[in-house]
């Protein structure tokens, strides 16, 4: 399950998505957020499904990548499906156990959240992880933010410290698993007992992956000063961004396309 952690892992691929500006990507992922968190009806949801699939289309990355992207929060799609489902009363009861009353817009409004929850994953995998190394990451937020050092934001040093959190996460996921296994042969309890065997068996992992993860921090931080890093200032890029016009073509029809579930659903309402 660690292994599928999709967070600062990059698939290399030769695609349309892969080689658009990142800065494109990112406004077309707030774009098609915004319309995500929008809509309410399920015909905006099955457009949503739609745009993502064109996105999976121009990424070129096998659909099995990027379904094992979700299944680190299948329990949190479960968690928020029933709850939703047991604490909306309005409609029509379609089932009643005890003090249990499920009614059809509870069951509507459990399946939209759900697989809005779902979409907003598997945009930001594609977008915002598979497509995007974390440098051009960094790089694209530096230059979307780059106003606000107007008014003395240090953008720069926020867009390195994402990029370096980004860079380290498939580390951590990759040290982790390694601890889980060195401890599983050490009689640690993992996947049976009661929950506080399990809770005894991965604090036992902590206390390691911490000592581990401060001690990259401090050799990063010492490679860092002898590097001679002293923050933005002054700075130049090897590789600056540019955009192409295909680019601005891409933001133009994919920022439209990203907005054409809302207005599914305002048609809708007017019809």
């Amino acid at each position: 399950m660690l292994k599928d952690i999709s967070i600062g892992r990059y698939y290399d691929a030769e695609s349309t998505l892969h080689r658009m500006d990142p800065r494109v990507k990112l406004i077309l992922f707030a774009v098609y957020m915004t319309g995500v968190f929008m809509i309410s009806k399920p015909e905006g949801i099955l457009a949503s499904f739609i745009v993502v699939l064109g996105l999976v289309v121009l990424s070129r990355i096998p659909f099995r990548v990027i379904i094992r992207s979700v299944r680190p929060i299948i329990f949190l799609m479960l968690f928020v499906f029933v709850i939703n489902l047991l604490t909306m009363r309005d409609g029509r009861t379609i089932l009643r156990f005890w003090i249990v009353r499920i009614t059809d817009y509870g069951l509507e409004r459990a399946s939209v959240m759900t697989l809005r929850l779902f979409l907003l994953i598997v945009s930001t995998t594609l977008l915002l992880s598979l497509t995007t190394t974390p440098l051009k990451m960094a790089d694209g937020l530096e230059s979307l933010f780059a106003p606000l050092k107007k008014i003395r934001v240090p953008v720069h040093e926020m867009a390195m410290m994402m990029s370096i959190a980004l860079r380290f996460i498939p580390t951590l996921v990759e040290e982790t698993d390694k601890i889980m296994k060195a401890q599983a042969s050490r009689g640690a309890e993992y996947d049976t007992g009661n929950i506080f065997v399990r809770a005894k068996g991965y604090a036992s992992v902590l206390v390691p992956l911490f000592v581990s993860a401060f001690k990259r921090a401090e050799e990063l931080a010492i490679a860092m000063e002898a590097r001679c890093y002293r923050g933005g200032e002054g700075r130049t890029k090897l590789n600056p961004l540019k955009m192409r016009t295909s680019d601005y073509l891409w933001l133009v029809l994919l920022g439209i396309i990203a907005f054409v579930p809302v207005i599914v659903e305002i048609l809708l309402e007017i019809g």
